[in-house]
């Protein structure tokens, strides 16, 4: 490539994120130090006009630091199908909005921009359901907007795990077992008094020793696996829950998993995602801004970071 890669993210307010654990940042940190220029967005400053997407962006300049990981050089309006490369990594919730910014990230997309991960798999791919795709992998799951049917549900596994289909980060999770009381008002809840879907697994006592997140770049997977062990008091395996990371090696069920899933990631255009696995089992599949890149680097010397940049570059030389 002759002329400097001009690489745009979309993403929350990058002054909000941890930068010790933040994966966007890593890449950015990883572009930066090719030389790419970088251009800043969050969702307000996109648009669509006469077709055309379009957008107002703030230069960046990222640090890895933690009083001071960023600063924003000049603005400028931007047609953004002229750019490189388009990061999204809009944490969820997954709502109107995301999906709106989805169809103007896809406007891009078809004027030319290569867009990471591609707005169509973004739509398609719920972090939750899409494990229906999977079966052969996945623990006795149901997702139903009938409370009648998670009360059947519980009486059959007499131990589940509720869950919102559009959030992150272990929000609103719960645990229930048979003859709970509060189970009736948390299936209310979580399914607005059957008005939307929410998902019921069984529980798998294994969560006990860690949430396993496999990072997949490309499809392919690392060979060190980011273990999310849950605090003594909780039973979610979120970093951001107080979860406490651990690097395991791959199991044999693992990498089986990971090549289930992988290749089909890679057909819809999604480039980095990361698989939840709970013992033997795939629990989620987490496609819009799937973190761990830094414990990775941190506890294992895995710079997959860099293993994202160089399919990137790789798909521009492409075109």
């Amino acid at each position: 490539m002759a002329s400097t890669v001009r690489l745009g993210v979309v993403m929350d307010p990058i002054g909000s994120i941890k930068p010790a654990k933040d994966s966007t940042l890593a890449m950015l940190l990883a572009a930066q130090a090719r030389g790419m220029e970088l251009f800043y967005f969050e969702q307000n400053d996109l648009r669509i006009r006469d077709g055309e997407a379009l957008g107002h962006a703030r230069r960046l300049r990222v640090h890895d630091h933690e009083q001071r990981w960023f600063e924003f050089g000049s603005s400028e309006e931007l047609r953004l199908g002229s750019l490189d490369v388009i990061l999204m990594r809009k944490d969820p919730p997954f709502d109107t909005e995301y999906i709106y910014t989805t169809y103007i990230l896809e406007r891009a997309e078809q004027a030319g921009a290569l867009v990471i991960n591609r707005p169509a798999a973004l739509r398609d791919i719920n972090e939750k359901a899409f494990t229906a795709w999977f079966p052969q992998c996945c623990p006795a799951t149901l997702i139903t907007r009938s409370m009648a049917d998670m009360r059947s549900f519980l009486a059959e596994h007499e131990a589940v795990v509720v869950k919102p289909l559009h959030s992150m980060g272990g929000r609103s999770i719960f645990v229930v077992r048979k003859g709970d009381l509060n189970a009736n008002v948390i299936f209310e809840t979580l399914t607005g008094d059957g008005t939307r879907h929410a998902m019921v697994q069984r529980y798998i006592p294994e969560i006990r020793h860690g949430d396993k997140r496999i990072l997949l770049v490309n499809g392919g997977m690392p060979a060190r696996v980011l273990a999310r062990i849950p605090a003594a008091d909780d039973n979610r395996g979120n970093l951001v829950m107080g979860a406490a990371p651990e690097l395991r090696p791959l199991t044999d069920r693992d990498r089986w998993i990971a090549g289930e899933v992988g290749p089909v990631l890679r057909e819809r255009g999604v480039l980095f995602a990361g698989i939840d696995v709970i013992g033997d089992y795939l629990t989620e599949v987490n496609v819009t801004s799937p973190t761990g890149i830094r414990e990775l680097k941190k506890y294992g010397d895995i710079d997959l970071a860099a293993e994202f940049l160089d399919v990137v570059a790789g798909r521009l030389r492409a075109r």
